[in-house]
């Protein structure tokens, strides 16, 4: 028999390097941005990719406010949430949500992509959206996400 030993290989915090990357919103399909961006947040988008690691990068979303929605969805898409009092039940439009918050829609989208326990929130703050088309991490050198 051969005993060839083959060790995989894990990505914990010692090995690890996190990258950033730019991503610009503008006319971008919100569904199919965020998938990329929930992809690199993960780090699926390496072959170090670790389930029980968070060995995802930052990312920086520019231009929030200029999202694409297809079809009716700007009027008929609603966002649900609760007070935590009887009857406190909150319904806001997509429309009325990009008017007041443009940065929620993208952060809903992209939050519901993630796992839902501490490794999900964790990889959560990695994610920075911004409705112009400036941000405060320049010194991070930002590369910009195909």
């Amino acid at each position: 028999m051969n005993t060839l030993s083959y060790k995989t290989k894990f990505a914990n915090a010692q090995n690890y390097k996190r990258e950033w990357f730019v991503v610009d919103a503008t006319d971008k399909t919100l569904g199919r941005l965020a998938t990329e961006i929930a992809t690199v947040l993960r780090g699926k988008h390496k072959p170090t990719f670790t389930p029980h690691f968070d060995a995802g990068d930052n990312v920086i979303v520019l231009n929030a406010d200029k999202i694409h929605l297809t079809g009716n969805k700007w009027d008929q898409k609603e966002y649900l949430r609760y007070t935590g009092f009887p009857g406190g039940q909150r319904v806001v439009v997509a429309k009325d949500l990009n008017k007041k918050k443009p940065i929620a829609i993208i952060e809903n989208a992209v939050k519901g992509m993630l796992p839902k326990n501490r490794l999900g929130r964790a990889m959560f703050k990695k994610l920075f959206v911004y409705e112009g088309a400036e941000h405060p991490h320049t010194a991070q050198k930002p590369q910009t996400l195909s």
